[in-house]
């Protein structure tokens, strides 16, 4: 073979490595790193002149199981497998990665070395808790929906009767106070109870052709009113080339008005709400990694934040950090998304303020 058309051949196999979607390291048998592709550069936060020559126990010195991976395979020649528990923290933040170690053989059958393959399953997790709290939410409501109804006959009984005592005393009376709040609290539960109905049993959505950034603004000038007399910004940013989506207006409308309100609730009296719309044209919607066209919409505000204790439960039925809240908002909030064949998440620094993301399929 002619050097030429050998060095024709080494760009071609650079060039198929370079193109795979996966990271690929290799390691030699002496533990330095001799190829990093793009797809290892963005998963490990280490560009490839990092990486190259580097010895792999020095940069990776956080990971003690991908230490402990490549060294076995380098030593014994089998192929390890973790799709579960390994994590890259070169980044600055955790990255969850499924990843496989290979043996790099000769054509002699000598093992010289070790070639790594890391697959980001950020997304998948993020499937995953998702289907979490849909089956959660699912068991809650159903248990919920059965209680509502048993409690819904008796209530109405309660109110009316309260209503019909009221009639009794004179326009004067102490007791019409006492009257009043009895009224006053059926009618609370009442509402906690369509809640919850709507939670279990929500009715059928009517798709149509949505102007997404239309429901939003018309929120937003609502909500501008709603706020007068206090230093509250509010800043939108919208991608202008989304199209319509297909969704129910009705629906969309109280779950993006529970999360504005939800935000400048959070505020007090100042702040900054910002609500941004952008498309994101490869993300992964489920474990066969086929790539979706989804627009994300992100509700965010500078308020106190959510503290992590309370993160984790926001979107269980009854919690609320809100004083007189019922705490089915952000529940009732994630059975819409999930019934548009999307996902909701949310982002808090304590302190520093908390942000929704709602994504939603471009294509239904």
């Amino acid at each position: 073979m002619t050097k030429e058309l050998q060095n024709q051949h080494e760009d071609y196999y650079a060039t198929v490595i370079d193109s795979v979607g996966d990271g690929v390291i290799v390691v030699a048998s002496s533990g330095l790193i001799t190829l990093c592709n793009p797809a290892a550069e963005e998963i490990t936060g280490f560009s490839k002149r990092q990486a190259q020559g580097a010895e792999f126990e020095k940069l990776f010195a956080l990971e003690t199981t991908l230490r402990d991976m490549v060294s076995k395979t380098i030593r014994t020649g089998i192929t390890i497998s973790d799709h579960e528990n390994v994590v890259v923290r070169s980044t600055g933040r955790i990255t969850p990665v499924a990843v496989t170690c290979y043996p790099l053989v000769e054509g002699s059958g000598k093992n010289i070395g070790a070639i790594l393959t890391f697959k980001d399953i950020t997304y998948i997790r993020e499937l995953e808790a998702a289907i979490r709290q849909a089956d959660r939410l699912s068991t809650v409501g159903t248990l919920a929906a059965g209680l509502a109804h048993e409690v819904k006959n008796p209530l109405g009984g309660i109110k009316g009767a309260a209503q019909l005592l009221e009639r009794e005393f004179e326009p004067e009376s102490e007791m019409l106070e006492y009257t009043q709040v009895m009224i006053r609290e059926t009618d609370r539960i009442d509402h906690i109870i369509r809640e919850l109905l709507e939670l279990a049993s929500p009715r059928r959505l009517k798709l149509a052709p949505i102007n997404l950034h239309k429901v939003l603004g018309d929120i937003l000038l609502l909500q501008r009113q709603a706020v007068v007399g206090r230093e509250i910004a509010f800043i939108q940013h919208f991608d202008p080339s989304i199209p319509d989506i297909m969704a129910d207006e009705e629906m969309l409308t109280r779950l993006f008005l529970n999360l504005i309100c939800n935000a400048i609730d959070a505020m007090g009296v100042d702040g900054r709400l910002t609500v941004t719309s952008r498309v994101l044209s490869d993300y992964r919607m489920s474990q066969n990694e086929r790539r979706s066209r989804m627009v994300a919409i992100e509700v965010g505000d500078d308020g106190p934040g959510i503290p992590a204790g309370d993160l984790e439960n926001i979107w269980t039925p009854f919690f609320s950090t809100k004083s007189g809240g019922t705490g089915l908002g952000l529940s009732i909030c994630h059975k819409i998304v999930s019934e548009h064949r999307g996902m909701i998440k949310a982002e808090s620094d304590s302190g520093h303020g908390t942000k929704f993301t709602v994504l939603l399929p471009l294509v239904q």
